[in-house]
């Protein structure tokens, strides 16, 4: 599945393209990416490429599926007992994931998108932004008497010299991350930033803390997200054997057992090391002399194999083997048996309340395929990546790099359930209350910031400031430093392959583009962007064509291929309308290609429509076209009179008439008040009565997103919030799991899912870190456009795989390819060949906006 990606900065547009195989309603795959580039007249093609198949299609396949996805790629819940019935308590509810699928449902290839969710080097935001710089801690009280901590940074991002403030606000429930832009001439104020936060209920005024010993507790808050180094068990068991006291008693493994364990990392004598220890002993040999240890893109990983471990002829229990391996969250269970038949393992036969994941492998020496099953306790939430259909690895390393992420996605997952957030809380809970009572002392007159102050900008603070800031950076850059230096850094560079190449790098794709964009949409591989002197063409490696000029005020586009049609809305307020046009007469070999003007528009105009401030469009891909146009509390709902088919044999020759003619009008609908989002929502067939259900509009306004039945106007209050807030509605964008429609409702820094029927609803919101602009679903991924931002997430469970840095930054399409307007830097590659061509390229960021460091003393 091709998606394409364009950026423009000022004079230039970048192209960034990826692949993902078409696989129906799945839609897992992401093989290879082609990125194409225009710069200063050179083309250049590379390819990303990820697994050893290709696998692509028609980008048209990508609308039809845009919002289509599944939670059941990621397994299904089921009831398993141990295989001893007279211990029901090991029996328990498992997701178990085998890659097997239906006979309805398509498989997964097997180069799956393999990423690692929540990376750390993203997520774990003061060690990365605050650490080592000047910043600000706050502490404060709310009504309920709980205690928290604000840390606040000015900082540029990723080196685009785009300087924006990033706040964590430190609970007991977790941090809260959000970014803000950065105005010099209008400062951010604390009670500000906390509003944003949705922290309102404030007790006593935030005081800031100026002793930067306070930025050693607020990274052991920070290092409570868990550990950045892993430690999993790998316990060796045999066909026959049915309980782990069985497969701890295995002294030895076979051949195979140890071709894994090479497969896994590197033999490494514990007697003498300084790495990570995983609990293991390295003075004395008392558990074990050796073990297998691996560094992936940074992570530190010791596993605890069951065989080199200590084993006792005494101790039927092997304790000193389930010490460590029945304490690790997650188990690997290589099961040794008759390849031909599905392993017997149960996680009942474990007798551990601790471990929450088992990844059994067996390997098949005929085939020489690895293949994999994973059971997760119900409690912990999805995490990737989906196993492929079918769940078989012949490539060594393939397999490899998909154990090592599934297995370190979903310890990160596990200590989200409640066993373990409940103690984490705990802790968190008296870090902060210890914080405030060591930093917070009532006669400390040195916390005497008001609560509306600004974040201060230190080129403006006072001289005698100068060595206490001085000192604050320092003992922040030596914390750093000792960190990175004991391995728990969250970018740690221990690993020689420490990042794996993004196939998200943007690439130049066309030059001299300088207006801004008003209205845009994508027409095959052209673009239609409409500024306020034009409406404009734009194709790659050809000049602009001129489609309407500035007499044309055009606000809204869609090009709608599907029907040959072009529709627009132009002109504000009570001069509002939609007009309609076909798309042959603007094609480059068309004899009229002369620019419209406003007077040729009368004739394209549709009168009912007159006063229109919004219009929506029915998903691409259905065989009927159906347009909402919204003026003022009025919906007016339109219908085009002909089918997708007609167009092959009609279009090219049918009359003007019947083109402005065609949309015919079905009904007018009320709605309380003017809708500020409007989106149409395809009827599906019932889950479970195969009834077909009435096509709806979801209109959002003011506070609430609501349902209006198209046939019969009645409406249902879907979302309603918090009056209190100060609300910016984004989007409503209709998806669909399997085949049962619903919303995701975004807002403000938040995006809800949202099923039609009031009463259900999904137990999670995806949390951005900027507020988003736009929203993009493409499964497995859903991604926010923001200022400067795209914050990629998996949608399945809304964790972050990749942020991207992109200023000045807008969403042109997302219909089929993805294209968007930036302002961002060249790629690396582009760097070095400027630096090549003499060009003077900063490879540092600027200093910060938030600091100046003070002059050496003489």
């Amino acid at each position: 599945m091709r998606r394409r990606i364009i950026v423009s900065s000022g004079s230039t547009l970048f192209a960034m393209s990826f692949f993902q195989d078409a696989i129906g309603i799945n839609g897992l795959g992401c093989s290879s990416t082609i990125l194409r580039q225009l710069f200063n007249g050179q083309v250049g093609v590379f390819k990303y490429k990820q697994g050893s198949t290709s696998y692509c299609s028609p980008a048209s396949d990508l609308t039809s599926r845009r919002g289509v996805f599944s939670r059941r790629h990621y397994g299904s819940v089921e009831l398993l007992n141990s295989s001893d019935n007279d211990s029901p308590l090991n029996a328990g509810r498992f997701r178990v994931e085998t890659g097997e699928r239906s006979f309805e449902e398509p498989g997964s290839p097997l180069n799956s998108p393999i990423h690692l969710e929540n990376p750390e080097f993203q997520t774990r935001w003061y060690f990365k932004y605050f650490l080592g710089k000047l910043h600000q801690n706050y502490v404060y009280i709310d009504t309920e008497k709980d205690v928290y901590v604000l840390s606040v940074v000015v900082t540029d991002t990723n080196n685009h010299n785009v300087p924006q403030y990033r706040a964590i606000l430190w609970t007991k429930t977790g941090a809260k991350k959000i970014c803000l832009p950065y105005n010099p001439s209008k400062p951010q104020t604390v009670k500000g930033i906390l509003g944003h936060l949705d922290m309102d209920r404030v007790e006593k005024g935030p005081k800031e803390i100026f002793n930067p010993e306070i930025q050693k507790e607020i990274l052991v808050l920070e290092e409570q997200e868990g550990s950045v180094n892993f430690k999993f068990g790998v316990l060796y068991a045999k066909e026959g054997q049915s309980s782990d006291d069985d497969f701890f008693s295995n002294e030895t493994g076979s051949d195979q057992f140890e071709r894994f364990l090479k497969l896994l990392g590197d033999r490494i004598k514990l007697k003498g090391w300084d790495k990570f220890k995983a609990g293991l002993d390295v003075k004395a040999n008392t558990t074990g002399a050796e073990t297998v240890y691996t560094v992936y893109e940074g992570h530190e990983i010791m596993f605890h194999v069951s065989t080199m471990l200590p084993y006792s002829t005494d101790n039927k229990q092997q304790v000193e083997r389930k010490r460590h391996i029945g304490n690790d969250i997650v188990n690997i269970i290589f099961w040794d048996g008759d390849p031909n038949c599905i392993p017997s393992f149960k996680p009942g036969m474990m007798k551990t309340r601790f471990t929450h994941i088992f990844a059994v492998v067996t390997y098949n020496p005929e085939t020489l395929r690895y293949r994999l099953s994973v059971f997760s306790q119900e409690s912990v939430p999805l995490f990737g990546p989906p196993l492929p259909t079918p769940p078989e690895f012949f490539d060594a390393e393939e397999f490899r790099d998909f154990l090592l992420v599934k297995l370190m996605n979903g310890e990160k997952a596990a200590v989200n359930n409640p066993m373990f957030t409940q103690k984490r809380e705990r802790t968190l809970e008296m870090l902060i209350k210890n914080l405030y009572l060591d930093y917070m002392p009532e006669h400390n007159m040195l916390n005497r910031r008001a609560f509306s102050d600004v974040i201060q900008d230190a080129n403006t603070s006072r001289r005698k400031e100068d060595a206490r800031r001085a000192e604050f950076v320092r003992i922040g850059q030596t914390l750093k430093l000792k960190t990175i230096r004991e391995g728990n850094a969250p970018t740690s560079l221990i690993s020689t392959g420490l990042l794996k190449t993004q196939p998200w790098e943007p690439q130049h794709y066309h030059s001299d583009f300088s207006h801004p964009i008003i209205a845009s949409d994508s027409w095959g591989d052209r673009l239609v962007i409409a500024t306020e002197l034009g409406t404009f063409v734009l194709e790659e490696d050809l000049p602009m064509r001129l489609m309407f000029d500035k007499s044309v005020c055009v606000r809204q586009i869609s090009v709608v291929e599907a029907h040959g049609l072009l529709i627009l809305r132009k002109d504000k307020g009570k001069d509002g309308k939609i007009c309609v046009f076909r798309l042959i007469d603007f094609e480059a070999e068309s004899s009229e290609v002369c620019a419209r003007t406003k007077t040729d528009c009368r004739e394209h105009k549709i009168e009912k429509t007159k006063g229109c401030h919004l219009y929506a469009l029915s998903r691409p891909g259905s065989s009927h076209l159906r347009m909402v146009v919204a003026v003022g509390r009025k919906l007016l709902l339109f219908t085009w009179k002909h089918s997708a088919e007609w167009l092959v044999w009609c279009c090219p020759t049918v009359e003007l008439d019947c083109v402005v003619d065609g949309f015919t009008f079905v009904r007018e609908l009320e709605c309380f008040e003017p809708a500020q989002i409007v989106t149409l929502i395809d009827g599906t067939k019932g889950v479970h009565d195969g009834v077909k259900q009435d096509n709806q509009i979801c209109i959002g306004y003011k506070h609430q997103y609501d349902l209006i039945n198209e046939k019969n106007g009645d409406t249902l209050q879907l979302f309603q919030i918090d009056t209190n807030k100060n609300v910016t509605l984004v989007s409503a964008i209709d998806i669909y799991e399997d085949e049962e429609a619903e919303l995701l409702l975004s807002y403000n820094y938040a995006s809800h899912f949202q099923k039609l029927k009031e009463e259900v609803f999904n137990d999670f919101d995806i949390h951005w870190n900027s507020e988003p602009v736009h929203i993009v679903c493409a499964f497995p991924y859903v991604m926010a456009f923001t200022a400067d931002t795209i914050e990629i997430r998996l949608i399945v469970n809304g964790n972050l795989v990749n942020t991207m840095t992109m200023p000045d930054l807008t969403l042109i399409s997302s219909k089929y390819d993805i294209y968007f307007a930036s302002s961002a830097f060249p790629s690396p590659s582009q760097r070095d060949r400027l630096a090549a061509d003499g060009l003077d390229i900063c490879s540092t960021p600027p200093p910060s906006p938030s600091f100046k460091f003070p002059p050496s003393p003489n």
